[in-house]
């Protein structure tokens, strides 16, 4: 292997300059993962995978030329250098055959199948309304290895784990859910020494029995406090797309030309940092090569920089904050978040409702639609309280309609603590983990539809 390696690095240095490249990576992946769904009490789906592969890049002339093959060896590393050279039109010399260079990791499989089935039959017997229970779990490890257009190698390893758990209920025709999930960028074993399963099972089924018990919600322009379970979803869909720089460039963003400019209220700054130990979206180095680090996207209202690959950072002459990331060897990478979130301030929830008087709290966000080029929204919530006084109804079929940066500018009061939410974002059909977070947000007024006009 370190023959090939050895050889590997001199033949790609090679390549790069008879492409005469502006810049370029070879990616070599290998990765192993385990996943167990269960659904009402037998375990429907188990299995592990593995997959590895070599990515080759090069962007000449502002073109990118990509390539991928299966397989870690010699003849799949060679098979991407030759594509590389019949797309460029350069000569193409083999490259020294040799076994895989990255083995696919062994990991250790999950023994929950007894805990899970516990888990729902414990559901059940605390309600007879629960009509349905689904739970997934998942670990994975992934190995990489970068060789830069330069000669340098980077090395990562990265494992993810996660847990979610979704309950059905029902009572006289009316059926609602409960969604909750926990994942950390570790070892299943990290996961359950840090996650009471049973607890979160139990918080996904008083949801949705709270739920049922809701009443409609009536449809007006209010204020309207997102706590920090909320988890970011608003910034992340509605605003933070529309910050990383491919999106800008292709003139699909409503903050393409606004560095420098106003765009939120002088209260918020908004972050993305892929370096924070354990969050889902984090990592040593992105799949560039690139270290994660702390980029401030808005601080105190005023747009500082976009989210940058490699690709883009050369292109538009902005600074590279290592958010080149790709889902696998088989696509290149683009500009992504990883850890974004809004800091926090010194306001509290319980403040922010008493000064409402009347308005929407939104405890959990569901899916919706985002416009990037406008920043138009439409976002479903799944868990709503309309603010009456002192008091707390529950309310469902909440709809939010708005604009993300009109939302930015309207915040009013932001909470001391951040709550982060992990989860799987897809873009250019890719999807990678992220993990977004906010602390209690009190925006001045959005759209809030529903079907009662009763307010």
């Amino acid at each position: 292997m370190m023959k090939l390696l050895d050889s590997l690095k001199e033949r790609w240095s090679s390549e790069v300059k008879l492409s005469r490249a502006e810049l370029g990576d070879l990616y070599i992946q290998s990765s192993s993962g385990h996943h167990m769904v269960l659904d009402d009490g037998k375990i429907e789906e188990t299995g592990s995978s593995t997959a590895s592969g070599v990515g080759a890049r090069l962007m000449v002339d502002g073109k990118t030329l990509y390539s991928s093959r299966n397989g870690t060896d010699g003849p799949a590393i060679a098979g991407v250098m030759e594509d590389l050279s019949n797309l460029g039109g350069w000569a193409f010399s083999d490259t020294p055959d040799g076994g895989d260079i990255i083995l696919p990791p062994n990991i250790p499989v999950p023994s929950l199948g007894d805990r899970l089935k516990a888990i729902d039959s414990g559901l059940r017997k605390k309600s007879s309304r629960v009509s349905q229970v689904e739970m997934a779990v998942s670990t994975s490890e992934k190995s990489i290895m970068i060789l830069k257009d330069d000669g340098r190698l980077f090395r990562d390893i990265r494992r993810y784990s996660m847990y979610n758990v979704n309950v059905v209920v029902q009572h006289r025709g009316e059926t609602q859910t409960g969604l909750k999930v926990s994942a950390c960028r570790g070892s299943m074993e990290e996961l359950l020494a840090s996650v009471d399963l049973e607890a979160l099972a139990d918080q996904a089924l008083g949801t949705a029995e709270l739920m049922l018990a809701a009443m409609e919600c009536p449809a007006a322009t209010m204020p309207v406090i997102m706590a920090g379970e909320a988890g970011g979803t608003m910034i992340h869909e509605a605003c933070g797309h529309g910050m990383e720089a491919d999106i800008v460039d292709r003139e699909f963003s409503v903050y393409r030309d606004m560095i420098g400019k106003m765009v939120a209220s002088p209260s918020v700054t908004i972050v993305d940092d892929g370096s924070i130990p354990g969050l889902y979206g984090s990592y040593d180095i992105d799949d560039e090569g690139t270290p994660s680090q702390r980029t401030v996207l808005v601080e105190k209202g005023m747009l500082k920089g976009y989210l940058t690959d490699r690709e883009m950072a050369l292109r538009l002459g902005l600074p590279l904050t290592g958010n080149g990331r790709r889902s696998s060897y088989r696509v290149p990478p683009q500009p992504r978040m990883s850890n974004t979130f809004v800091e926090p301030g010194d306001g509290s929830l319980e403040d922010f409702i008493s000064s409402v008087g009347h308005g929407l709290l939104v405890r959990q966000m569901g899916g919706g639609e985002v416009n990037p080029t406008s920043g138009d929204f439409v976002f479903h919530v799944t868990e709503g309280y309309l603010i009456k006084g002192t008091s707390l109804l529950p309310v469902k079929g909440a709809v939010l309609t708005g604009n993300g940066p009109d939302v930015l500018e309207r915040i009013e009061g932001l909470g001391t603590s951040i709550k982060f939410v992990p989860g799987h974002r897809g873009k250019g059909g890719q999807s990678v983990p992220v993990t977004d977070g906010q602390p209690a947000l009190l925006v001045d007024g959005i759209t809030v539809g529903g079907s009662s006009t009763e307010i």
